[in-house]
């Protein structure tokens, strides 16, 4: 049976993404190799490099506007760091918007740099919700933001227009939607959320803000190295950055961010107005706040938990269960994830009603 993945991350992927992979992982470009044995400094592997990087910035709108896309190791939990390292100033200060588990994690390395200020928080209920109307301190050497909470299933629909860099973690919805991605410094998305293994992070940078916070950067932290050995300033991850190639080639030829838009608003608004229409469900996000990628919804009454688990179960969904943080249910929409896996799901839980 096929199964529906609704899995947090790692995530689906498409298909051919997978079976390219596995072709190349016996044989990759008819070369007699495997690509898990291959050179990083083969010419095969650097053209993969070279495209994806370009890949990146090309689907994000930002070639020839000053950006280099880096595909680093250590997950974005390593850019908590690398961030105030490289932007924070000695004696500085950042400004960080509280918005989930991934965001405090990232306030939590800032301290280690210098003063640390949360312009607002959602954690008093739970991280419900995208905190507004706060106010962020001029003399701020950065912004920090989250784009989206994959636990809460929380999602910022605009950005606050700040005179300093503004950094975005998009680890769970990069390359989902259609934004102005020229607002941002930095981006930075672990692969395993919607664009390939773990085991990468895409790191997209305005090489302008680099260099002016006159800190002594150990080399592996260091973002202008990365970008002057174009990823290669030690061995990158080969296979996930392949993958992610793969991914972002699907992506393209699919019709660019603009096209992916559309069928995961398609897929959100389905099993949105579910959680709504049925009786048995309610959403725990906000609704103004609600990530595309990530629904969280609960069930009015638990003792109804044992056959609505059954149900889905055996109609060959995968990954439902919600972060404990939360409880419930949480329905990861990835871009792979096809609009009729979504309808399945709807399908039982108007199954479930029916049956109560």
């Amino acid at each position: 049976m096929k199964k529906h993945n609704y899995s947090a991350g790692p995530c689906i992927l498409p298909q051919e993404v997978f079976e390219k992979s596995a072709q190349a992982i016996l044989n990759f470009n008819d070369s007699g190799l495997s690509i898990l044995e291959i050179s990083h400094r083969s010419k095969d592997f650097v053209a993969v490099m070279d495209e994806a990087r370009a890949l990146a910035l090309e689907l994000l709108g930002l070639e020839g506007k000053g950006y280099s896309a880096l595909f680093l190791a250590g997950g974005a939990s390593l850019e908590f760091l690398m961030v105030p390292y490289n932007l924070m100033k000695e004696g500085g200060k950042a400004a960080y918007l509280d918005t989930g588990t991934w965001a405090s994690g990232a306030i939590k390395e800032a301290k280690l740099f210098g003063e640390t200020v949360i312009v607002a928080s959602s954690k008093d209920q739970n991280y419900n919700h995208i905190p507004k109307g706060y106010t962020i301190p001029q003399d701020a050497n950065y912004l920090h933001c989250t784009s989206n909470n994959t636990i809460f299933g929380t999602q910022m629909k605009e950005f606050p227009s700040v005179d300093m860099p503004l950094v975005c973690d998009m680890s769970s919805d990069i390359f989902s939607r259609q934004l102005d991605f020229s607002q941002f410094d930095i981006i930075y998305a672990g692969a395993q959320k919607n664009m390939g293994p773990a085991g990468t992070t895409l790191v997209i940078i305005k090489e302008e803000i680099l260099g002016k916070n006159g800190r002594v950067i150990p080399s592996m932290l260091d973002y202008a190295k990365h970008i002057k050995a174009e990823s290669m300033y030690n061995t990158p991850a080969v296979f996930p950055v392949y993958a992610s190639l793969l991914t972002l080639q699907w992506l393209k030829k699919l019709g660019g961010i603009a096209a992916i838009e559309k069928i995961n608003n398609a897929k959100a608004s389905l099993l949105y107005n579910e959680i709504d229409r049925n009786p048995l469900f309610k959403g725990a996000a906000a609704i103004e706040d609600r990530s595309t990628m990530n629904a969280t919804f609960l069930l009015n009454d638990e003792a109804h938990a044992a056959t609505f688990d059954a149900m889905w179960k055996a109609a060959g969904i995968s990954g439902l269960p919600g972060h404990r943080s939360v409880g419930g249910y949480r329905a990861s929409m990835y871009n792979a994830l096809p609009l009729e896996s979504v309808q399945v799901l709807v399908d039982v839980m108007k199954e479930l009603e029916s049956k109560i």
